[in-house]
């Protein structure tokens, strides 16, 4: 398995010495956050965190870095913690965290998850994430439901369309009636994360829970290589042609501007793309629909949000550091933050009478999920495999979306190699 240690451990002493020295001092209580929420809806959730902690009395300081889904401020970080200046605090989430861990570079934030009774409002499989040895090293903002398709009601009156697709036949006919009417029926953009996304939607979908366990969270030679895989390889082929030309390279937020002005009828996406549509005035059930992706009403594909904290020498950068902990699972951020970012509270005993239709539905298929088996981890979304492992899937399914001579029995032969990385 490629860990952080691959990068790290090489580096001279002197380096790690000499960015320590040469790093310039904060203001008291100054709390540097790198994150990569900069659309409309994400830049909106985030500036409700950055008042709650200037109401600590605290400074935020942004660390913002645009892109890719993550991957350009992982990148970042990576030169930070080189260097020996590594920010307070960075958004990190899934199997990541115990990677940054095992380095000893995490701090321990347990004495504040204590006083706050963490173990108690967050469901285990959530809480087991942030810690690392049974210390939490990081905490949880929200849970996103990944498995989501959005729709456009403007542009389904124009094409004759009445209701979401259940199954994957259903979606190919109601793509060609948008096709037919002139409008896009998919918008995506053409990024490894983003194909990864509507793949997971796929396997999903055509070959159930049990299937997607077997191969995206403990990986199973027999599963990766069956036919299962060569029919939903060929299944996911299936979407491209509803896509437009202008996909490859796309930022996700602007495929959802998309389906927000009715030039495209459908989106696979996660529900932070909600918070795009409400940035936009628009509400759901009239102006946009969401529904499961297809063959995925009883599942839930699930990316939950976190910030993990870096150690640090000045106490009151560190008195910042605890109360931005703090800040993150109280009740009242929880609240407001999830209610711009499109997600849903983390915390088990929230009040949702402020929340629409979607989030109350997410939260109702989370909870219920998590009894049945079938609350999976988003592999597009770092939860699942390793950081190498994920890594290498993503480039296959890109390499298959994007070249067409490339038959889906060496799609699925390149997948399960990827998948068996350590």
């Amino acid at each position: 398995m490629k860990r952080v240690s691959q990068w790290i451990r090489p580096l001279s002493l002197s380096l790690m010495l000499g960015g320590v020295l040469t790093a310039t001092a904060a203001q008291a209580g100054e709390v540097e956050v790198l994150h990569w929420w900069t659309s409309g809806g994400e830049a909106k959730a985030v500036a409700s965190l950055k008042a709650t902690l200037e109401k600590k009395g605290d400074t935020w300081k942004d660390f913002a870095v645009a892109g890719g889904g993550g991957d350009s401020a992982m990148t970042v970080l990576k030169s930070r913690v080189l260097s020996g200046n590594a920010p307070a605090a960075a958004q990190i989430k899934g199997p990541s965290i115990q990677e940054w861990a095992q380095e000893g570079v995490l701090a321990d934030i347990t004495p504040v998850a204590t006083a706050e009774k963490w173990d108690s409002v967050l469901p285990k499989v959530v809480a087991d994430v942030m810690k690392y040895k049974g210390k939490y090293v990081a905490a949880p903002v929200n849970v996103h439901r990944v498995n989501w398709l959005w729709m456009s009601t403007d542009a389904m009156k124009k094409a004759g369309v009445t209701k979401a697709p259940t199954t994957w036949d259903e979606f190919f006919a109601t793509a060609e009636k948008f096709k037919k009417a002139g409008i896009i029926p998919l918008a995506h953009g053409g990024q490894d994360w983003q194909d990864f996304t509507t793949f997971e939607d796929v396997l999903l979908g055509v070959g159930g829970p049990d299937f997607y366990k077997k191969t995206m969270v403990k990986p199973e030679a027999a599963s990766l290589n069956s036919p299962t895989m060569i029919k939903v390889l060929e299944t996911y082929r299936k979407i491209k042609p509803y896509t437009d030309k202008n996909a490859p390279g796309r930022d996700w937020n602007l495929a959802t501007q998309m389906v927000i002005k009715g030039e495209a009828g459908m989106q696979f996406m996660g529900d932070w793309a909600k918070g795009e549509f409400l940035a936009a005035n628009k509400a759901p059930g009239k102006d946009f629909l969401c529904a499961p992706a297809p063959g995925t009403t009883k599942d839930f594909t699930f990316n939950v949000d976190s910030f993990a904290f870096f150690k640090l020498k000045d106490a009151a950068k560190i008195k910042a550091q605890n109360d931005l902990a703090q800040a993150i699972m109280a009740p009242e951020f929880q609240e407001t933050f999830n209610l711009l970012k499109g997600s849903i509270p983390v915390r088990l005993n929230m009040d949702l009478s402020k929340f629409d239709s979607c989030a109350k539905d997410s939260s109702r298929d989370f909870v219920a999920t998590s009894k049945t088996g079938t609350l999976l981890p988003s592999v597009a979304h770092g939860m699942a495999l390793s950081s190498a492992a994920a890594g290498a899937v993503k480039d296959v399914v890109s390499q298959y979306w994007n070249n067409d001579s490339l038959s889906a029995a060496d799609a699925a032969k390149r997948i399960a190699t990827a998948a068996m990385t350590q």
